[in-house]
């Protein structure tokens, strides 16, 4: 019987086979595969967007890699993903679909009609941005006093900050190198007034669109600093027309949405959660705006092949999976509780707050799709920065400290600017890669010593996403290569990795304080702490 011939169920991990083969394997020791005894560049797979996954320095022996798979069968993981696509209740805590798949390719399968109906609204969407990024260039729709824009500025916060912000970053030095930046962005996420005040006095009201980007259309810190940004205009650009200036990415039931103070809309729905929503127009806009709408074009195109590419079965061929799968087993048979994400790239400096969102807030959670206490661990710690900055960081921890911490490494193998051979930027390329080359091989083989203090114990787990250029295709799926990770340990874990009830309390005690309601002894005790004079 084919795996999706069967029936689905969604059991803990602990409840299957596989997992405690797996803890069996550990205790026999057979888990630890030397370096030395394998080819690293022939232990690969293709992710998608010119990336490969390379597992070599994972430090997997065959008969782990062959459980693994037992494990993803015995867990159902391709059909569960299936499922996600088909427009199953995947969003347990919230009874909703999970779609944002959906935003950059075709449904796989033979979708539901009311699957192919939110295909058609998304593409209407896209077209509806396309359409407005062009008057916007072509300067057919210019400001309130008939200046062309040249800056947009994304006023939004969590999934609608750190994704596109980090995608609009890594792609900067790109866009210039190749002459395909349309306009400036910058963003304002934090309710902390300084942030906005950093952003405005930087850029002319004039020429500038205002973003506003809450599905809800009533998050405290977007309204708290679209206020901000109404009384600049009004101080110091009294001739501009706020309503000329913003535009709005909101569901279509929010205040937003039938504000005669924007200039334009566009939707996302609610199955579109904020951490997954960066090929949403969440994150094209600003994009598009930035980048010219081909270029988001281009992003969503390496996302859907990163996609398809995690429905193969074989573990050894999906990438997202294998990657998955080697975290379970480093997190629940081998017990590390954190992760480290190691871009050797610049231009990924804000991807590591992404993903730590993205994998944070979607797996870490006690209970499993049923609401019921999981008995193992979920969710790691996820931190990271880009090398080789973070080699004079908190590498000493990574290589010498208590605690193993597996190690996720990014990195491409040609720099976004083009340099000339023998120039010195050429060279400090090639220091990059070989400082990639080496860390990894640090990390996994290690260098005995009898100097205790020179000592490198080595056997730090090590994956390597290489690509050969940070394109617009390799940052696509390099996202979906994370977001797929990430469903497929939920999967495992059974739990539900597209809600985030754990960020509404603070959210809800802080609206209390501001209301006035602090009954509560502990509210009114901290209130008089923060607010005294």
């Amino acid at each position: 019987m084919k795996d999706d011939d069967k029936p689905l169920e969604f059991n803990n991990l602990d409840t299957l086979e596989s997992y405690w083969k797996l803890q069996q394997l550990y205790r026999q020791d057979l888990w630890y595969g030397s370096p030395e005894a394998r080819e690293m560049e022939n232990l690969r797979i293709d992710s998608g967007g010119g990336l490969t996954y390379y597992y070599g320095a994972k430090l997997l022996s065959e008969k782990t890699l062959q459980t693994l798979e037992e494990l993803a069968e015995e867990q159902q993981l391709i059909a569960k993903y299936r499922l996600l696509l088909s427009g199953d209740i995947m969003n347990t805590g919230e009874n909703r679909m999970v779609l944002h798949h959906l935003l950059r390719g075709e449904p796989a399968g033979k979708p539901q009609q009311k699957i192919k109906e939110y295909r058609n609204f998304y593409l209407r969407e896209l077209e509806k941005l396309e359409t407005f990024c062009e008057n916007i260039h072509r300067g057919k729709i210019t400001g309130s006093t008939g200046k062309a824009f040249d800056t947009v500025v994304q006023i939004g916060i969590g999934g609608s900050d750190l994704g596109p912000r980090a995608l609009y970053l890594a792609l900067e030095n790109l866009a210039d190198q190749q002459g395909f930046r349309k306009m400036k962005a910058h963003f304002i996420s934090n309710v902390d007034p300084d942030d906005a005040a950093s952003v405005l006095q930087g850029v002319n009201p004039e020429t500038t669109l205002f973003i506003l980007v809450s599905k809800s259309g009533t998050t405290q810190e977007t309204l708290v600093n679209r206020r901000i940004v109404l009384e600049h205009l009004q101080v110091n650009a009294s001739s501009v027309d706020p309503k000329k200036h913003f535009l709005a990415v909101t569901s279509k039931s929010s205040p937003l949405a039938s504000s005669e103070d924007i200039l334009e809309s566009f939707y996302i729905d609610d199955y579109i959660g904020g951490r997954y929503s960066s090929t949403s127009c969440v994150g094209g806009t600003v994009l598009s705006l930035a980048y010219g709408f081909d270029t988001f074009r281009k992003l969503l195109s390496g996302a859907a092949e990163a996609d398809k590419k995690a429905l193969e079965p074989r573990i050894q061929q999906n990438a997202a999976l294998t990657d998955a799968l080697t975290g379970i087993f480093e997190r629940n048979i081998l017990g590390y509780r954190s992760t480290a994400l190691l871009p050797y790239s610049q231009a990924l400096l804000r991807f590591p707050a992404h993903l730590q969102q993205l994998d944070m807030e979607s797996n870490g959670k006690q209970v499993n799709r049923r609401g019921e206490p999981v008995s193992y661990p979920t969710g790691p710690v996820v931190f990271g920065e880009p090398g080789t900055n973070g080699q004079h960081s908190f590498y000493q921890l990574l290589h010498q400290g208590t605690d193993i911490i597996p190690l996720q490494f990014i990195g491409f193998k040609e720099s976004q600017r083009v340099f000339p051979a023998a120039s010195a930027g050429a060279e400090s390329q090639k220091a990059l890669l070989a400082n990639l080359a080496a860390q990894i091989a640090a990390f996994t083989r290690g260098r005995p010593s009898k100097d205790g203090n020179k000592n490198f114990p080595g056997g730090r787990p090590a994956g390597l996403l290489l690509g050969k250029r940070l394109t617009p295709e390799a940052l696509g799926a390099l996202l979906a290569h994370y977001e797929n990770k990430i469903m497929f340990q939920g999967f495992c874990w059974n739990i539900n990795s597209f809600d985030q009830e754990g960020v509404q309390l603070g959210k809800v005690l802080a609206g209390d304080i501001l209301a006035g309601k602090t009954d509560d002894s502990l509210l009114k005790s901290l209130s008089s702490v923060v607010f005294s004079e």
